[in-house]
């Protein structure tokens, strides 16, 4: 895998420039619904992405087992019954191969390819006061001009593939899961290490087990797992998810997760404990992730109701280890609750552990120290030898891929500079200080973490077409969201994160897995119907809050 830093041309002064309404920065979920919206328009608009098709995350998340956690019947486009109904997924939880078909699908339906400008890095974008347009400047120093930039690079798409010093020497191959390889890994018969265990590295690990001479997987932070149901769909299935159209498509706007199931239990106060019980193994036997956003929203907040979650969750990770006591030390999270950390859906990934040609290395305990010629060396002393690393070692989530690009606002202010200070915005969808720059899946919105990805970009790409369309309408050239609202907007942000318990677990929600990232949670926490619902009203008020000129 390479991962050497390119440096764009600098721009000729001569070159020609492509001069657009609006600029769309990636072709995954939000990328494609934008580029859609605009050109309904009648903008002159244009697509840019680095990859050489359309996907985003499903483009470059090919790793062995990669699928996602959202059901197929919500995963979805909502604003064409008949495109939602044309297309028919295999299960409920289809696998990566799947969901980069079913985008391709939605791109043809569309004929959006043509506006769409593959294997285009976009390095530059500095506001242009004179002109009051965007200069835009791609890796091969080709330049763009653009009333407005919209960003829909996606909240998981700045690998962190750098993550150990002595990367460069190592003798086989190393594989970062976001940017794992077309052609695919030779796995088979491999002496294969797994670093991390999060929700991508916990899929790798269940997938090729079976496959490879041996594996060690390095653990750092335990998770909670849940076992995936994940039943097969036939055309049959999908004709009664369909009739539902409409109704799922008002529900997931309006529940905390913008999935279809909500926090419908009632409180945990009013329950017996048989009560409580009962709900939990329910949800349990649902083999989603309505344990977590539809059970007790009391987990997220009442530290006894977290510790009675998590212990439930706990003795069912014990069974499956079979009470192994140093594998349930290793595996079954303590430090933190239930819910406050990403939960992962799996397939068998704990019986994993009890197999013979797997071995756990605990990372607390002896941390990796750096990669040598022969594998991975811990600061026992000890080099674990192998043929392929694979680095299930996430992303620089929410901030990293808009801070890959150099931005530049008003007075040539820098965003990756303003944000290594404190990451701000207003609503996710703009910036003060940069005008005419819209984002989804930005920090401080449920896009960026707490959400059925489907359902908020979507929401956020109609926003901000909205906003768009209105100063058009009105004669207004320029929008931009005033300091104060930006202010209190991460006010309001910080003030409801701050009464979770989410605050108090290190995890990349709170961006605790890159160094030197300023804390902050990264997601907005208050709920997505809520969310939506002051969106509304910034928008029936004529844009409170947000200048035009």
């Amino acid at each position: 895998m390479s991962t050497t830093q390119h440096l764009s041309p600098a721009p000729r002064a001569d070159a020609p420039v492509t001069r657009l309404d609006a600029a769309v920065i990636g072709a995954g979920v939000a990328g494609l619904y934008q580029l859609h919206r605009l050109r309904e328009m009648g903008l002159a608009v244009r697509a840019y992405d680095t990859a050489s098709g359309v996907g985003g995350t499903w483009y470059w998340n090919r790793y062995p087992g990669a699928r996602f956690d959202s059901q197929a019947e919500v995963y979805q486009y909502w604003f064409s019954e008949e495109l939602y109904k044309s297309w028919t997924p295999s299960e409920r939880f289809p696998a990566q191969p799947e969901t980069e078909r079913w985008l391709n699908f939605v791109a043809d339906k569309l004929d959006l390819k043509k506006d769409i400008q593959f294997d285009t890095r976009i390095d530059q974008a500095s506001w242009n006061e004179a002109t009051r347009r965007w200069d835009i400047v791609t890796q091969h120093g080709e330049r763009i001009e653009a009333q407005y930039l919209v960003c829909c690079l996606g909240m998981l798409s700045a690998p962190l593939a750098e993550r150990f010093p002595g990367q460069a020497s190592f003798k086989g191959s190393i594989h970062h899961t976001g940017l794992w390889p077309r052609q695919g890994v030779d796995l088979k018969g491999k002496r294969v290490a797994v670093v991390g265990v999060g929700a991508t590295g916990i899929q790798v690990i269940q997938t090729i087990a079976k496959e490879v001479g041996s594996m060690s997987i390095f653990v750092r932070t335990p998770q909670y797992v849940i076992p995936m149901r994940n039943p097969q769909y036939s055309r049959a299935d999908w004709e009664r998810w369909g009739s539902r159209f409409h109704e799922l498509k008002q529900r997931v706007r309006n529940t905390f997760s913008g999935f279809d199931y909500d926090f419908d239990a009632g409180p945990w106060a009013d329950k017996t404990p048989e009560q409580r019980s009962a709900v939990l193994e329910r949800l349990w036997d649902d083999g989603s992730l309505a344990l977590w956003l539809a059970s007790f929203p009391e987990m997220f907040y009442d530290e006894a109701v977290s510790q009675e979650v998590s212990e439930f969750v706990r003795a069912k990770m014990r069974d499956r280890l079979q009470h192994d006591p140093a594998l349930c030390d290793l595996l079954i999270p303590r430090d933190y609750g239930f819910g406050t950390h990403r939960v992962p859906l799996e397939n068998r990934y704990l019986e994993v552990y009890l197999q013979d040609n797997v071995t756990a290395v605990d990372c607390r305990a002896t941390p990796i120290e750096r990669i040598v010629p022969e594998g991975i060396q811990t600061a026992d002393g000890k080099v674990h030898e192998v043929d392929v690393i694979i680095l299930a070692v996430g992303f620089d989530a929410g901030s990293g891929a808009l801070t890959r690009i150099d931005i530049r606002g008003r007075g040539g202010r820098s965003l990756k500079a303003e944000w290594k200070k404190e990451i701000r915005t207003s609503m996710g969808m703009q910036i003060h200080g940069y005008p005419n720059l819209f984002t989804t899946a930005a920090p401080l919105a449920p896009s960026a973490a707490l959400c059925n990805m489907t359902t908020c970009l979507q929401q956020q790409v109609d926003w901000v077409t909205d906003c768009i369309a209105y100063a058009r309408r009105h004669g207004k050239q320029v929008v931009e969201p005033t300091r104060e609202f930006e202010q209190r907007w991460v006010a309001h942000h910080d003030e409801t994160a701050a009464k979770t318990l989410v605050m108090k677990t290190n995890s990349w929600y709170l961006g605790s897995n890159v160094e030197g990232k300023p804390r902050r949670l990264l997601s907005y926490i208050g709920g997505v119907g809520n969310f939506n619902r002051q969106c509304d009203e910034v928008a029936a008020s004529g844009y409170a809050g947000f200048a035009m000129s």
